[in-house]
């Protein structure tokens, strides 16, 4: 997706409006600064295009003044909206679910205005990204085009939960955000404490998850502490992940049917999403749409690495100017580059050599010293999944082997581990968002550090008695790993609940750069076992009977090289990322005992576990 721009210049100053205010239809004021173009110090006159942000993190960071006067000054009015109960706006803040009645009054009420020629893009990332797929549900008439950043499709499935088990980083998000909360704001003495709680007490309280209701400093801020409490509490698919603002693939028949840019990283929190909106709404749809995926962690759209890894100098995408493109050709009719963008764009990584950059080396930076270059190169294809993928079972074997061949034996002993939730496997990377100060998003080797939390040792996570492998043998050639994965394992437990975890890696060979070779995290899920029939009605495990569990891990797009083994590690917990399952198939988020369950991998002929691979063009 080539982003040199060829459409609007810069050919006007700009100038901002603060604190401009609009009624919503329950007669709540929410604010915005609007970015005017401008000549002479003074407004221009006539009717522009507008782009509109709804925020929850504040409408006068210098990012979004940044982000208010390119547009203004390349012939667009700018519109940055803190949304309800946040800074400068009315109401009460209950994050992401109720956003849509909100997005469709801002937008109708910039078509109402002067300075508005009745064309309305929308834009933003994550929280900013979801309210606009929220508000779309609702269709407003000048709703015109959509660049969608790491937004929703659905956060039971994808985000807040995967497959019945939580994302504990949006607990840690709830106090994040409390830190800059209205209320904060109008207590000194409240917003210092939180600042304590968030700056120094944060790894106690995760340590002491689930939360409990009325014993952190969420307390304070009632509509903030409900909202994770309700987060931990509803584990089924139920009316309350069915508003709007969680569940925008429910109404995807009222959706707008506008021009849209889906754009998110294969290390992102929302990459399961993102395909998942574009896969959905561009077959539904008449208009345009696009999916841009890259090799980014949350919002890196402008790095080319993530984690241990480095992708090369063309990793890295021009925001501002690839969205400038897209308004251009959908917004102004203008010819800019977005007229000839296939529908999918995708970052493949793995093509590099492998080699760590070593400070001091000709053209070494210190910002990418001890990196792996992983490398890879951008693509085109007509539609996503790719046409043509090869979409092939890698069967777990007893031994720890993964294989394309299936097994044939009905004797073969399954394999077994403990799981003590109150020692999960640590987190080590992976696609996270919103919890930097307890867990690092992005690819790793995985193996204990010091400086990632919950790490006792500096051993291979698959050194612990909890975790099963099972790889292939060193590839002769290369194979490309693209699109959406899914696991089918055969599994029994102790327990009458308990999850079960797989992450898909890309294994380097011992090397001069890393004598141990490297076991580099692509994706992973999990799937908490009571909803292994269906999300909306949970159904116990009997004790040592084999069920089959299937789920999807977040899709990706990897060469696994000549000499490199694909590996897939199989476990039961991925800690702090996800809450521990206590195994005793009680209420989730309040339940106060746990037990040792001991799990069961079954890989014969008649239980065969796998992990379905996209195999595209390398294989």
């Amino acid at each position: 997706m080539n982003t040199t721009y060829d459409g609007s210049i810069q050919q006007y100053d700009s100038i901002a409006e603060r604190n401009v205010t609009m009624r919503t239809r329950d007669g709540v004021s929410l604010a915005a600064d609007v970015y005017y173009p401008a000549l002479g110090g003074q407004r221009a006159e006539g009717a522009f295009p507008v782009v509109l942000e709804r925020t929850p993190y504040g409408k006068t960071a210098p990012r979004q003044a940044n982000k208010g006067h390119y547009f203004a000054r390349r012939g667009y009015v700018c519109v940055i909206q803190d949304v309800r109960g946040r800074f400068d706006s009315e109401g009460e803040f209950y994050a992401f679910a109720k956003e849509a009645p909100d997005g469709f009054d801002a937008v109708e009420w910039i078509a109402s205005q002067p300075w508005c020629d009745g064309k309305i893009g929308t834009m933003g990332d994550s929280y900013a990204g979801s309210d606009q797929a929220a508000l779309a549900t609702l269709d407003p008439p000048h709703l015109s085009a959509m660049v969608v950043a790491v937004g929703a499709s659905n956060y039971y499935h994808s985000s807040m939960r995967q497959n019945g088990a939580l994302e504990q980083r949006f607990l840690i998000y709830a106090f994040r955000m409390a830190v800059t909360s209205r209320e904060a704001d109008a207590d000194p003495s409240l917003k210092a404490a939180l600042i304590r709680e968030y700056t120094q007490r944060l790894p106690d309280h995760v340590r002491s998850f689930p939360l409990k209701e009325g014993t952190t400093i969420l307390r304070r801020l009632p509509s903030y502490e409900r909202w994770a409490i309700d987060l931990l509490t509803h584990g089924e698919y139920s009316d309350y992940w069915r508003e709007r603002g969680y569940a925008p693939d429910e109404y995807y028949e009222e959706h707008a049917d506008v021009p849209t840019l889906y754009l998110g990283g294969w290390y992102d929190s929302y990459a399961r999403n993102t395909c998942a909106s574009y896969a959905a709404l561009s077959k539904m749809k008449n208009s345009s749409h696009h999916l841009l995926m890259g090799p980014w962690t949350h919002g890196q759209y402008e790095v080319t690495h993530s984690g241990d890894l480095d992708f090369g100098p063309d990793a890295q995408i021009h925001y501002n100017d690839l969205r400038l493109a897209f308004y251009d050709h959908h917004l102004k009719g203008l010819r800019s580059s977005a007229a000839d963008w296939a529908p999918v764009r995708i970052f493949t990584m793995g093509t590099g050599d492998g080699a760590r950059d070593i400070l001091g080396s000709p053209g070494a930076n210190e910002e990418y010293a001890g990196l792996i270059n992983h490398g890879g190169y951008w693509r085109d294809e007509a539609d996503w999944p790719v046409p043509d993928t090869s979409f092939t079972p890698y069967y777990l074997r007893a031994g720890g082997t993964l294989s394309p061949a299936s097994p044939e034996d009905v004797e073969v002993a399954p394999s077994r581990y403990t799981f003590d939730p109150a020692n999960p496997v640590p987190t080590i990377g992976g696609g996270i968002s919103a919890a930097e100060t307890i867990m690092k998003a992005g690819a790793f080797d995985q193996r204990g550090r010091a400086d990632f939390f919950g790490c006792d040792d500096t051993l291979p996570l698959n050194a612990r008695q909890d975790v099963l492998t099972f790889q292939t043998e060193p590839l002769e050639r290369p194979v490309e790993v693209t699109g959406p994965i899914e696991v089918r394992l055969w599994a029994s437990s102790s327990a009458p609940d308990t999850d079960f975890t797989a992450k898909l890696l890309d294994v380097y060979p011992p090397g001069s750069d890393h004598p141990d070779g490297l076991a580099i995290n692509l994706t992973d899920s999990i799937i908490r076992a009571r909803y292994r029939n269906g999300w909306e009605t949970p159904e116990l495990m009997e004790p040592g009977e084999a069920y089959e569990l299937v789920f999807q891990l977040y899709p990706t797009s990897n060469v696994f090289k000549a000499g490199h083994r694909i590996r897939l590690d199989v476990s039961s917990s991925n800690w702090p990322r996800f809450d521990a399952n206590p195994n005793t198939g009680g209420p989730l988020g309040v339940e106060q005992r746990s037990v040792v369950a001991h799990q069961t991998i079954y890989h014969d002929a008649e239980r065969a576990s796998c992990v379905v691979l996209p195999i595209g063009r390398e294989g």
